[in-house]
């Protein structure tokens, strides 16, 4: 384990989503080798937006935030959320032709999808930024038109009586063929090589330990889930923790590769100057 006696502990950023408490939980819990981590729970706005001024050490980040921090930070190959049947929704509570001139409540603008929403919809759109939890409500009390959800609500908008005007993932996958990359685990370029490639494996170790211990990781993942049916929490983690949370692999740095090759064509990301990616010592 690579730590000095006198190291401080390393500031860790996650969500309370089911996918993060479950992916994070036997390294917030020093159950796997690694340094000591100073956690900070977040909504992934929140974290996107620590990141943006530098705050965290390691955050889970949205791929959109990470495009305008890639010269401080450099995301890791393991602990993401990508793969295909991923993506957000937009939802209504009436059906609409499409959103020209309509106001949409997003969560966040440094969002993946927020970006998602911009590559793929009209420019005359109004949007309107709300923590994720507070759109559905929104929509279906009519005040604003359609509404883009993210993480467990993609499984309860139904309940709220509303309709599916758009899956995101559906439309990037249809239009580029790639997996959809929401997010991942960045970490300061500045711990330098070493220190990178040991969090990388133990974050694999704490995925590693999560499904090897789900009973223990299930009373933290229900802590932090809010009102959340175990049922919904468990469909949470299997949708957005997958082999690709393991090691995004080719087709997972294609798939960044894509995202961000059309944002910059549009004009809604800058050009990262810097390797995007952490490269494990077996792929040197």
């Amino acid at each position: 384990m690579y730590m000095a006696p006198s190291m401080s502990p390393l500031t860790l950023g996650y969500s309370p989503c089911p996918n993060d408490c479950f992916l994070f939980f036997g390294l917030s819990h020093s159950l796997v080798e690694a340094e000591r981590f100073e956690v900070r729970l977040a909504d992934v706005e929140e974290l996107n937006q620590l990141a943006l001024h530098g705050v965290l050490d390691v955050t889970k980040i949205s791929y959109h935030a990470y495009a305008h921090v890639a010269d401080r930070y450099v995301m890791l190959p393991s602990g993401g959320a990508l793969g295909k049947g991923v993506g957000p929704l937009i939802v209504s509570s009436e059906p609409l032709a499409d959103l020209r001139g309509r106001s949409v409540a997003v969560p966040g603008g440094l969002t993946t999808a927020r970006l998602l929403l911009g590559l793929s919809q009209p420019d005359d759109i109004e949007y309107r930024e709300l923590r994720y939890d507070l759109i559905m409500p929104a929509v279906a009390a009519g005040e604003v038109d359609a509404g883009l959800i993210i993480h467990e609500s993609r499984f309860t908008y139904q309940e709220h009586g509303l309709l599916k005007h758009l899956d995101l993932g559906e439309w990037w996958e249809r239009t580029t063929g790639k997996l959809l990359p929401l997010g991942g685990i960045a970490a300061r370029r500045s711990l330098g090589a070493e220190r990178l490639t040991l969090l990388d494996s133990a974050i694999r170790a704490s995925l590693d330990f999560a499904y090897c211990h789900p009973d223990q990781v299930e009373p933290y993942v229900a802590a932090h889930a809010q009102e959340m049916s175990a049922a919904v929490r468990q469909q949470h983690i299997d949708l957005y923790v997958n082999g690709y949370s393991r090691d995004l692999g080719r087709e997972g740095r294609e798939a960044v590769a894509e995202l961000f090759g059309r944002a910059e064509r549009r004009g809604l990301i800058p050009r990262p100057a810097a390797a995007l990616f952490a490269c494990r010592p077996e792929l040197r």
